[in-house]
């Protein structure tokens, strides 16, 4: 009988000795490290790169080809799904021969066979015969007999007549099912899986290597010019003598001309770089090869690293009068010398927010000031100049009470409220924020870090869109916003009285955009469906109604002459338009070209000079003429950019804000920008000169708190009232200045760092925390028995791939693997179940428990490798034998100590001596003991050569206390360690059992959970109130306490505090805790060379207590 030809040749993985992925480890073993490849290789890597960046996709195939370094998968399928059979050959032939291992065999059997079995439906029987007889026939001395009965298949008519082969469908189909297996086995096909992946790459990398060579050539020219003409790559580049008339002239009259741009990330194939860098420099892709000027006035220094800065001998004479264009660290990669000069292209100075910003206005006097708001509903005015943080600012409602019932249901559904917008009056004495959630707040600023709080609208349903003030007439200031609930509604600055409220909008609306001209006032307003309407301060509806291009979320401002309209946009379907409006025809006048036609998010722009359009987009800052279509050049800011970047020009188009990766914002500056940054000395307002607007307020110098009008009915009061009593709602006021002294007591976001790790599951309380050893990841277990995994990549900016707040990891599963890791809790009441987790010293193995069955999971595929001792009674503590993973200690519930044996699944020892369950398990390998602790109160030292007990303790306390659970930690040293419950720390001497030291929580908030910091300096506890505090590991004296203020939002519900904390095995100051709501958050100080605080309490409080 013909065996099934669709099973022909089917190698098991098990036939192919393929081992499985939980083998790539030995059991407390470590992978090999591969051979690093050389630089030719990477060279043709780099060459690929540039091939497919240009569209040279059939040159990169074949270079890919002729090396051998890349397997192209996606090409390969691409030839497959077409019938190329030819090609597939030739391709396949270039890595592999028929006979260089079964797996080989396996591909050209699957291939030969599929193009046999289509000659034979198109019923083409000589090609049939001379595929069998020349491809087809190598296969036969394996199996004989199989060939024979191929060959019967040329007397059928209908290939389907053969009762294998009738399910057979049409050719499409048949290929798409063996791509599927041939995939397979390429995989696991180890002379083809290591050439699957093309490495992670900079964008644009190999021009930028070229730049850096022609940088180098640039500054040992004899006569280096600010200018430089490159002409060539076949010659080193000379700079040649020029007049000195010449250098008078503008460099865009030299500018070299430009080219077509690069293709967009999203177009190059997915696997050729399945991780691509967010960065992309313009300089090497938007123009031709050009030199970025020299920067560093060190003639000694030549560092060709990854930043492309080099030095720079400055030339004597007049040279020394003519302004380099770029002349700081951080010059932008873009083709500089196609950057007019009074456009900001030097990156000067990176501002680190402590969450992500979403918006930003530069002060219309103070030109080095700039505000910014975050997603998290933080505000902060930083001074560009100095790279000083004036002030930051928490989302706070100044009077719930005066708030709408609507404002507060939602709060409590939902606390989280992010900023939309910020901006400046016209004077720069007030200044207004809007956020997601129904609020408008406005402050006046009166200089330096002093502000005041003024004013709070409770002004739409839904989020407050965008503000703007106005004054119409000239008169009075009135401050303009829009929101979801489809209005745009004016208000008094000075009482919060609204004056308009204009309806008209079928969605919400997006923009406003208000004007004067022609001693007539006005404001445009743009809604979500791409409806622009036009309004008078009256109350006689919309007069006109315009449509924006595409309809589409879109923006609308004037050039800074008060002349030329302009709006950006971007549709539903990703596609973006800059235009700018003949107001007089209410027509679009002209169409800028270069956006992307597929952007993820709304495109957002900016004027600057009356004279340039400048917007964010596909990863650089894309610069118009105003009278010109076609683009004048990109700026990509040392890279590190969105997708859309956010803008902003301050008022003299001399400083360029642009939002950036890893929660930072970038400046950038013209040549007088940068002039400006040493010799501004600003101070806004003094004791006489206070704008009329602000001696109003001054007269009322009490926040005031004015309500949108919206109705309540409907709502639930009581409920409402009952809910928000677990809302933490700071009400009260804030000082406005802020100390630049570190305190003891942190009770803001500005003060340090911290870092919310994302997750799209929603989990309960997180009982385990733990970092994996090599300080690349986290990993949590919570109260539902699920384990989250963390992990932070390596990409170009962040190169170590090691665990830090300015670089948000990613919830990580194994590749296929469409779950995470769950324990099992069968027969477990989830009330009292007590999780328990330990990590293997080479973070490839996890053990762990949830009142059920113990699982062994793989940490590089997340399958259980095996299950332990199902319940009762159940583990409640788990720790590897640090000199044998083999071997696992695991604390009972029936207050016994089990010493496991994995690899034979045998108890060893069987440990007794703890009058309640086990706690806290902890090693010390210098002594060769174990120390044992549990919620009786007792501490237990085992000998670990025999497993005997050799002293035991309780815990010492100055006062009677209730005995709860008890945890052990070992110091660096291997001889103390650390112990606690929930109302006492503990220094102790491991040989004697002695206490050392301690502190007990007189009056204070219960210990929730501690660890040692990795050098054992610090002792970092958490408690249920939400506070954090450091210790001074060496006398338990307390360093700083963090207050929830700090890290969760003000509405958070009280009954949420850390359950768990974890401190970073590499670095000392990092620590995360695990909250009660399933969040995880990463904490470190402002600085990386920063300690927690330096200014010690009182010495009457919280000291800690001596034991004799």
């Amino acid at each position: 009988m013909l065996k099934i030809l669709g099973l022909m040749f089917r190698f098991s993985l098990e036939d192919m000795n393929l081992k499985p992925a939980d083998d790539a480890y030995g059991f407390g073993g470590e992978k090999t490290a591969k051979q690093m490849p050389s630089l030719t290789q990477e060279l043709v890597f780099l060459i690929l790169q540039f091939f497919d960046e240009e569209g040279y996709k059939e040159s990169a195939c074949m270079l890919a080809r002729e090396s051998g370094y890349y397997f192209d998968l996606k090409f390969f399928e691409d030839l497959v799904l077409d019938g190329k059979w030819e090609e597939v050959e030739r391709y396949l032939s270039s890595f592999t021969k028929v006979d260089d291992n079964r797996y080989s065999t396996k591909i050209f059997f699957e291939v030969r066979k599929q193009n046999f079995l289509e000659a034979l439906d198109s019923h083409n029987h000589p090609k049939a015969l001379n595929i069998l007889m020349k491809d087809l026939k190598v296969f036969a001395p394996e199996n004989e007999a199989l060939f024979k009965e191929m060959t019967q298949l040329l007397t059928l008519d209908d290939i389907r007549e053969h009762q294998s082969l009738s399910m057979y469908g049409d050719a499409k189909s048949a290929r798409k099912i063996m791509m599927l297996e041939l995939q397979r086995v390429i995989e696991a096909n180890p002379l083809l899986r290591d050439k699957l992946k093309f490495p992670s790459i900079k964008s644009h990398r190999l021009r930028r290597l070229i730049n850096q060579s022609l940088n180098w050539q640039h500054i040992h020219c004899t006569n280096p010019q600010p200018d430089p003409n490159i002409s060539t790559l076949f010659e080193n580049h000379v700079c040649q003598p020029q007049d000195s008339h010449l250098f008078s002239q503008p460099i865009e009259t030299n500018s070299l001309p430009s080219q077509a741009p690069a293709l967009p990330a999203s177009a190059s194939p997915a696997n050729w770089n399945p991780s691509p860098s967010s960065v992309n420099y313009s300089a090497v892709s938007n123009g031709p090869f050009s030199l970025v000027s020299p920067v560093n006035p060190d003639p000694t220094k030549d560092d060709l690293e990854d930043s492309e800065i080099v030095s720079e001998k400055k030339p004597s004479g007049f040279m020394d009068r003519v302004k380099s264009p770029v002349n700081s660290p951080g010059s932008s990669h873009s083709s500089l010398f196609n950057i007019p000069i009074d456009l900001p292209k030097t990156v000067v100075q990176t501002l680190n927010e402590g969450s992500s910003p979403v918006c930003m206005d530069f002060h219309p006097v103070g030109h080095t000031l700039l505000l910014v708001g975050t997603n998290i509903g933080d505000i902060g005015l930083w001074d560009v100049n100095s790279r000083e943080k004036l002030l930051s600012r928490n989302f706070k409602v100044w009077h719930i009470g005066a708030c709408s019932m609507l404002f507060k249901t939602a709060l409590v559904k939902d606390p989280f409220v992010s900023v939309n917008c910020v901006t400046w009056s016209s004077d720069g004495v007030l200044f207004g924020v809007a956020y997601s959630k129904h609020m408008l707040q406005l402050y006046s600023y009166h200089g330096g870090i002093n502000i005041q709080q003024k004013l709070e609208i409770d002004a739409h349903i839904g989020g407050v869109n965008d503000l703007a003030f106005s004054k119409p007439g000239g008169k009075k200031l009135l401050v303009i916003t829009c929101g979801d609930d489809k209005t745009i509604k004016v208000w008094d600055v000075v009482n919060g009285a609204n004056m308009y409220t204009f309806e008209g909008h079928d969605t919400p609306v997006y923009s406003i955009c208000p004007h004067t001209k022609e001693h007539i006032s006005f404001i445009f307003s743009t809604s979500v469906d791409g409806k622009i309407k036009a309004w008078l301060y009256d109350n006689l509806g919309a007069r006109i109604n315009y449509d924006a291009p595409g309809l589409g979320c879109t923006t609308m401002a004037y050039s800074a002459n008060d002349q030329r309209l302009f709006s950006c946009g971007t549709t539903k379907d990703g596609q973006s338009f800059l235009v700018e409006w003949d107001e007089s025809e209410g027509s679009i006048k002209r169409t800028y070209q270069g956006l992307r036609n597929d952007s993820l998010s709304v495109v957002q722009f900016d004027t600057a000079k009356d004279r340039y359009l400048a917007a964010g987009d596909d990863h650089v800052i894309k610069i118009w003429d105003m009278d010109k279509v076609e683009l004048l050049t990109t700026i990509d800011a040392d890279g590190g950019l969105p997708a859309n970047p956010r803008i902003r020009f301050n008022k003299q188009g001399s400083f360029l804000a642009c939002i950036a990766n890893e929660n930072r914002i970038k400046i950038l500056a013209t040549d007088s920008g940068h002039q400006l940054m040493h010799t501004a000395d600003f101070s806004l307002v003094g004791s006489g000169d206070l704008s009329d607007t602000l001696r109003k307020l001054a007269i009322n110098p009490i926040s005031t708190v004015a309500s949108a009008g919206v109705t309540d009915a409907g709502v639930p009061i009581i409920e409402v009232q009952k809910n928000l009593k677990n809302v933490k709602l700071e009400i009260s006021g804030e000082s406005s200045h802020q100390t630049k002294i570190w305190k003891p007591l942190i009770t803001r976001p500005s003060q340090f760092q911290s870092l919310q790790l994302p997750s799209h599951v929603k989990e309960n309380m997180i009982s385990k925390l733990i970092y994996t050893n090599a300080g690349n990841a986290i990993l949590a277990l919570a109260s539902n028995a699920t384990h989250l995994f963390w992990k932070w990549p390596k990409t170009d900016l962040h190169l170590s791939g090691k665990a830090t707040c300015k670089v948000v990891p990613q919830l990580w599963q194994p590749r296929n693997c469409s779950r995470f890791m769950v324990n099992d809790t069968t027969g477990s009441n989830p009330q009292e179940v007590v999780s328990c987790f330990a990590l293997s010293k080479n973070d490839s193995y996890l053990i762990s428990a949830s009142g059920g069955i113990i699982s062994l999971f793989n940490m590089l595929t997340f399958k259980t490798m095996m299950t332990i001792m199902p319940p009762s009674p159940a583990a409640t503590c788990l720790a590897f034998f640090p000199q044998d993973n083999n071997i696992v200690a695991i604390g009972m519930d029936d207050f016994s100590i089990l010493i496991y044996n994995v690899r034979f699944s045998e108890v060893k020892s069987k440990l007794e001596g703890h009058h309640k369950r086990i706690s806290g398990l902890a090693f010390s390998n210098a002594l060769d003991i174990m120390v044992s602790s549990g919620a009786d109160g007792q501490i237990i030292v085992w000998n670990v050569d025999g497993w005997e007990k050799q002293k035991c303790r309780f815990l010492q306390f100055p006062a009677p206390v209730a005995l709860t659970d008890t945890y052990v930690q070992f110091h660096e040293d291997q001889i103390h360690f650390l112990a606690f419950n929930k109302s006492h720390l503990a220094i102790y001497e491991a040989k004697k059992l002695e206490c050392l030291k301690q502190w007990v929580a007189v009056g204070s908030s219960c210990i929730s959970q501690a660890t040692f910091s990795c050098d054992s300096q610090m002792v970092y506890a958490s408690f249920v109130d939400g506070t954090v505090s450091i210790f001074d590991a060496s006398n338990l004296g307390l360093h700083c306490r963090i207050l929830p203020s700090a890290y969760l939002p003000p509405t958070t519900s009280i009954e949420v505090y850390p359950h768990a904390i974890a401190a970073n095995p590499e670095k000392p100051t990092q620590f995360a805790v695990g909250l009660t709501d399933g969040g995880v958050h990463v904490f470190e100080p402002q600085e990386p060379g920063d300690n927690w605080a330096v200014v010690p309490l009182p010495p009457d409080e919280n000291e800690p207590s001596k034991v004799d």
